[in-house]
C-alpha cells in the first residue's frame, strides 16, 4: 500500500513537471515569434529606406544627366570636346565650360536636398572620365581619362561648389574600358557620375525616423 502511494506521488509530480516545463517552452516559443516578427518588420523597413534613398539619388536634374537604370550610372549629357591627347580646362570651350560649371550646381543642390531628408547617410560622388579609342592616344587612355576627370572636378572647385561634408568625392578613369560605352566611338569621350550611399547605411538607416 505505502508503495503505490509512493509510486502515485510520483506519478503526480512527474506530471505537474512535465506541465510547467511545457507551459515554459510555450512561452518561449511564443517570445521567439514575436521577437523574428519583429525583425523581419525592421529589416524591411530599413529596405524600403534603402529603396528611398537609392531612388532619390537617381532623381539628378535631366537637364544636365541620363540615368542608365541597367548600368546605375549617370552620364554627364554635356560633351566636353577634348582633341586627341588633351586633358586640361583650357582644352575645353567656354561654353561647355559654363554648363559642366551648372551641372556641379545641379549636382550639388540634389545631394543637399537628399540630405535634408536623410541627415545620417553618407555618400560617395564618383567622377569618372572615359575616353574614345584613338590610335594616337591608346596607350594612355587610361591615364587621359582619369586626368579629364581631374579637370572636372577643379573647374568645379574653382566656383567653390562643396558637395557637403556627407560626400566623399573620387576621381577615377575608366579609359576605353569598362561595360558602359557606345558604338559610335566619338561618344564616349564623355564623363560619367555615380552618387553611391556609403556601405554603412543600413547602420545609419536605423537612426533615420520615418
Amino acid at each position: 500500500m505505502q508503495k503505490q502511494k509512493k509510486e502515485s506521488y510520483f506519478w503526480t509530480s512527474f506530471s505537474d513537471l512535465m506541465t510547467s516545463l511545457f507551459f515554459v517552452m510555450l512561452v518561449l516559443f511564443v517570445l521567439t515569434v514575436a521577437l523574428l516578427h519583429n525583425k523581419i518588420k525592421a529589416t524591411q523597413s530599413q529596405l524600403n529606406k534603402i529603396e528611398e534613398i537609392e531612388e532619390a539619388t537617381n532623381k539628378i536634374d535631366t537637364t544636365y544627366f541620363e540615368y542608365r537604370k541597367e548600368y546605375k550610372k549617370h552620364i554627364l549629357k554635356i560633351q566636353a570636346n577634348f582633341e586627341s591627347d588633351k586633358f586640361t580646362e583650357n582644352d575645353i570651350d567656354e561654353t561647355i565650360k559654363e554648363e559642366l560649371e551648372k551641372a556641379g550646381y545641379s549636382i550639388k543642390d540634389s545631394i543637399a536636398s537628399i540630405t535634408k531628408r536623410y541627415s545620417n547617410i553618407q555618400y560617395l560622388l564618383i567622377i569618372e572620365g572615359q575616353a574614345s579609342k584613338d590610335k594616337a592616344s591608346d596607350t594612355h587612355n587610361y591615364e587621359l581619362s582619369y586626368k579629364r576627370a581631374l579637370t572636372l572636378k577643379r573647374i568645379w572647385d574653382k566656383k567653390g561648389i562643396d558637395f557637403g561634408d556627407n560626400c566623399e568625392v573620387l576621381i577615377s578613369g575608366s579609359g576605353t574600358g569598362g561595360t558602359m560605352r557606345e558604338d559610335e566611338e566619338k561618344l564616349n569621350q564623355r564623363f560619367l557620375i555615380h552618387i553611391i550611399p556609403k556601405p554603412g547605411i543600413i547602420e545609419a538607416s536605423k537612426q533615420i525616423q520615418p
